[in-house]
């Protein structure tokens, strides 16, 4: 390889994983993420790189426009997909979609942020995305986005009231995840329904994507007794004798189940208020890759 090709390819891979987290915010996709992030790469290796002056801001309003182009397209296919969508899941304890330190960065991946925002058009979303997940202003956004600042203001405060939903009062330390999930599965796997009902709120939600791929429920389970109830018999008879492992996903605490398909369990101070599980084998691609090196 040439040293003048390297450069912009040396280059480039410096703002991939910037890239990547924005594109996967986006569009809930893992898999497409990375193919429009490399689309963003062939158009850098044909620019005219010396005419660039701020190659983050160039590359991060190309990834934006190939995004709003892919969200036009992905709306009717959401509207035809079999049950409940759900983002594709992602390993983030390795920092893949940046860093998640606070209660707010780890909200910005989660499964029940990126299902709220498929209820905004494109140009909201990337505004709501932008502002909210990387802290640009409004007149750096409005410059991405080819719009006045005063209008991204205005998509700005539309997309937030859209998205705005009640927050658990009180998220439990990471670092108390595991115990918190473990005392969760003894209950579960032990059979023990009164126990396990004792660790679920009154209005937990259990939503599952099986994409019309897997067998999985169409329509979401709603409170504590349904969804215990539900959990033992889906857990007897699809997981029994699967090895399980805990693992951070999408900034929440999980539980992946073999080659089966995954658990991402959600807080509201000790009890679990939400679990949404994919096993639609064409969405756990990345994760597998993922785990497959880690």
């Amino acid at each position: 390889m040439t040293t003048r090709s390297a450069a912009p390819a040396a280059e480039f891979e410096e703002h991939r994983p910037r890239l990547f987290a924005v594109a996967y915010r986006m569009l809930g996709s893992a898999h497409e993420a990375e193919d429009l992030v490399q689309d963003a790469y062939l158009r850098w290796s044909a620019a005219d790189r010396d005419a660039i002056e701020h190659p983050g801001a160039w590359l991060a309003k190309v990834v934006t426009h190939l995004c709003l182009n892919r969200l036009t397209s992905a709306r009717a296919r959401r509207e035809e997909y079999v049950g409940p969508w759900l983002p594709e899941p992602v390993l983030t304890g390795d920092g893949t979609l940046g860093p998640l330190e606070s209660a707010e960065q780890r909200d910005s991946v989660s499964m029940a942020l990126l299902v709220l925002l498929e209820q905004l058009t494109p140009v909201e979303r990337a505004v709501y995305v932008l502002r909210e997940a990387f802290a640009y202003g409004h007149r750096e956004i409005a410059g991405l986005l080819d719009l006045t600042e005063a209008n991204c203001r205005q998509l700005y405060r539309r997309a937030a009231q859209r998205v705005e939903a009640p927050r658990p009062r009180f998220q439990p330390d990471p670092a108390r995840w595991q115990g918190l999930v473990d005392t969760f599965m003894a209950a579960a796997r032990g059979g023990d329904l009164t126990r396990l009902e004792g660790l679920l709120s009154a209005e937990v939600a259990y939503v599952a994507d099986g994409g019309g791929v897997i067998n999985a429920a169409r329509r979401p389970i709603l409170g504590r007794e349904k969804v215990a109830r539900f959990l033992l018999g889906a857990l007897e008879k699809y997981a029994a004798g699967v090895p399980v492992s805990f693992a951070e996903v999408n900034g929440q605490a999980a539980l992946i189940f073999g080659e089966i398909g995954i658990l991402v369990i959600e807080f509201d101070d000790a009890l679990v208020s939400g679990l949404r599980t994919m096993v639609n084998p064409e969405k756990l691609t990345f994760l597998r890759r993922q785990l497959s090196h880690s």
